[in-house]
């Protein structure tokens, strides 16, 4: 965390307790909230509305309790800044009130995915590709590959991943580790961006001192949509995950299985792709059986006749 977001959050926590009198098991509360949005932009007092709005997305995974505890401790923070004149505005209002029912996650159809690997391999494939469109090859091989959180893919360490192994160990919320497989395609992606990598980086995806940021990678995804013809709102990090989470499923995968690769501690909270594939089926059946468009019938056709003689 940056020196100048630590000195802002000490601030408003000087003041809660100041103040309002807030105990110290309530600052510490504080204070994971403002860290965890932290992890999330990368820059927590500059983050402007645009960069508050990917919050509710990159936390679509927890409790609905603790979103709207994290979006009450920020709206807290920036009202004070405002306040204090420590910005000259409050980004607040791109915060999303987390819904009391988890939503089906937005997902891409193997269309989508397909216009979106075309447009990569036809950048890739020039006689000189940019280095710019190698990493963002492997970035998306490895999002919709092997599902990984944005978060664990932009911190990648260097060596993370081998040409000669099949698979990653990951180290996952709450500190637990899972094995994720690696397809050939992707480490072959990630053998030609790592090529460009600097030898001294301790990061596979480098950026400054530091790694590219979740902000960084969002924009690579949404530019690649959009030039995919793809909706850049239907698009994301996190939407990759899903579809790949969505189309195993689809393919047959073990939800046990789908629950190991995503690092979902609940299978409960792997189960939602089960409801995703059933809602899949249920637009089919509308909009491909015969008997799905009642419009189309009489009226006398749109329910079965009561009484009558049956075989």
């Amino acid at each position: 965390m940056t020196s100048d977001d630590t000195a802002l959050i000490d601030q408003f926590l000087e003041m809660l307790a100041a103040e309002r009198g807030a105990a110290r098991n309530t600052l510490a509360a504080y204070r994971a909230d403002l860290e965890a949005a932290f992890a999330v932009l990368g820059d927590l007092g500059g983050a402007d509305r645009a960069a508050l709005g990917m919050l509710g997305e990159a936390w679509a995974e927890l409790a609905a309790s603790t979103v709207a505890r994290r979006m009450s401790s920020l709206r807290g923070f920036y009202r004070f800044l405002a306040e204090e004149k420590l910005r000259p505005d409050d980004p607040s209002a791109g915060l999303t009130r987390p819904s009391a029912q988890r939503p089906l996650p937005k997902i891409l159809s193997h269309g989508d995915v397909d216009a979106l690997f075309a447009v990569i391999a036809e950048r890739t494939m020039r006689a000189d590709p940019l280095p710019a469109d190698l990493r963002s090859s492997a970035l998306i091989e490895l999002l919709y590959g092997s599902g990984l959180r944005a978060t664990e893919l932009v911190s990648l360490p260097r060596k993370a991943i081998s040409p000669d192994r099949p698979f990653l160990i990951l180290r996952g919320k709450g500190g637990r580790e899972r094995l994720t497989p690696i397809s050939d395609r992707a480490r072959a992606a990630v053998a030609l961006w790592g090529a460009q990598v600097p030898a001294d980086s301790l990061w596979l995806f480098p950026s400054g001192k530091s790694h590219i940021s979740r902000i960084r990678l969002y924009q690579i995804v949404k530019d690649l949509g959009a030039a995919s013809g793809i909706d850049p709102a239907r698009i994301s990090p996190h939407v990759l995950r899903h579809a790949f989470a969505t189309h195993l499923l689809e393919g047959g995968a073990d939800l046990r299985a789908l629950q190991t690769m995503l690092g979902h501690a609940d299978i409960a909270t792997t189960q939602i792709y089960t409801h995703v594939d059933s809602a899949r089926l249920v637009a089919l059946v509308n909009s491909r059986h015969p008997l799905g468009d009642v419009g189309r019938l009489g009226p006398s056709q749109s329910s079965p006749a009561r009484g009558g003689g049956g075989a």
